[in-house]
Parts: C-alpha cells; structure tokens; sequence
C-alpha cells in the first residue's frame, strides 16, 4: 500500500498545488472584470499581481528542482507541469492587458463565456494536481483532463461562433479586431489548460 504513495522530497507538489490556486484566482477575477466592466482597472491590476506570484512560485520551484536530489517524478515533467501552468496565467495576463490597452467600453457575451471557461478549465487543473500525490487517484486525474478537454473543444466551439457573428455583424472595423483579439487570446487559455491537462496525464502513465 504504502509504495502507491510518491515520495514528496522538495514539496513539489505543495508548489503546483499553490500554483493551480493562483490559477483559479487569477481566472475568477478574470470572469469579474467581464462581469462588472466599470472596475476594470482594479481587475487588471489584480490580475498582474496574481501572476506576480505565480511566477515566484515558478522560480522557486525550478531552483528546488535544481537543489533535489530526489524528486518525487520524473524531473523534466515537474519542469513542463510548472511552466505549463504558469502560461495559464501569462495569457490571462495577456488579455487583461489587451482589454486595458485596447479601451474596450465593453465586451460580448460570448466574451463572458470564454472568460467562464477558462474559470471551469483551472478549476478543474487544480483539482487535478491536489490529487497528483498519490497514484490511487489516477482513475479521477484522468477522468479530470478528459473533463478539461471537453472544455477546450467547448471553447473552441464558442471561439468559432463569436468569430462568425463579428465578422458578420460588426461595422466597426477596430472593434472586431479588438474583439478578435481578446476571443483569440481567453480560447489559447484553454489550450493551456489542456497543455497542462497533457502533461499530468503523461506523469499518470509513467507512475500509476
């Protein structure tokens, strides 16, 4: 029983759990700036600081990486899974960022639901590495990223739709660039999530 438990040399994973956290914070305040548009400053500026932190978190865990002598996976999954998460929250960055410098008065809904699932993919990315320390909970990590797959394809559906009524429906031309931005920027959230789903699934195979 007790050789179905990793060993967990470095609190590796008390890192990515951390990390994940940061990633849901980061897209709840993500789906608030969409949410309550007037604020968007203070949602932008909260944003930059959650991945302020999550960048701490990744450095510290590569420097950990490099000082561990034994490490409770393989060392170059623990290098993807961390980097892999952290691009979650530089492009949640990203689009707040854009929002900010583009001076968008306001956003569509089908904003609102990309910015949605982008919430439900990190919640679901942190549920996932809670359980990535012991290698009974492989059935539910697995079930966990075919669940985030589902939401990316979901969001590559929205991405598509939204995209085909801007260009159909938007007169103004700086606006659907603007807009087109922001849609393809929340959809590559997603594909991270997935990258990061990828990955886990790979540790999965490797350890259970």
């Amino acid at each position: 029983m007790f050789g179905r438990f990793m060993p967990t040399e470095g609190k590796f994973f008390d890192l990515f759990n951390q990390h994940a956290d940061l990633c849901v914070k980061g897209a709840q305040e993500m789906v608030s700036l969409m949410t309550n548009f007037d604020d968007l400053e203070t949602r932008t500026h909260a944003i930059e600081t959650i991945e302020k932190q999550a960048d701490k978190i990744t450095y510290a865990t590569v420097d950990l990486l490099h000082k561990s002598f034994i490490t409770p996976i393989d060392r170059d999954d623990i290098h993807k899974l961390i980097t892999r998460m952290d691009d979650i929250l530089d492009m949640m960055e990203d689009a707040a960022q854009t929002i900010s410098l583009y001076d968008l008065q306001a956003v569509t809904l089908e904003a609102k639901r990309l910015a949605e699932l982008c919430l439900a993919c990190c919640l679901k990315v942190q549920e996932a590495v809670s359980l990535l320390h012991n290698m009974d909970n492989a059935a539910r990590i697995v079930a966990l990223c075919e669940e985030i797959d589902r939401l990316e394809s979901d969001a590559d559906h929205v991405m598509r739709a939204a995209m085909s009524k801007l260009f159909r429906d938007e007169p103004d031309v700086r606006n659907l660039i603007k807009m087109k931005a922001i849609y393809e920027i929340l959809e590559t959230v997603t594909d991270r999530c997935e990258d990061v789903a990828n990955i886990i699934e790979g540790i999965i195979v490797e350890n259970a």
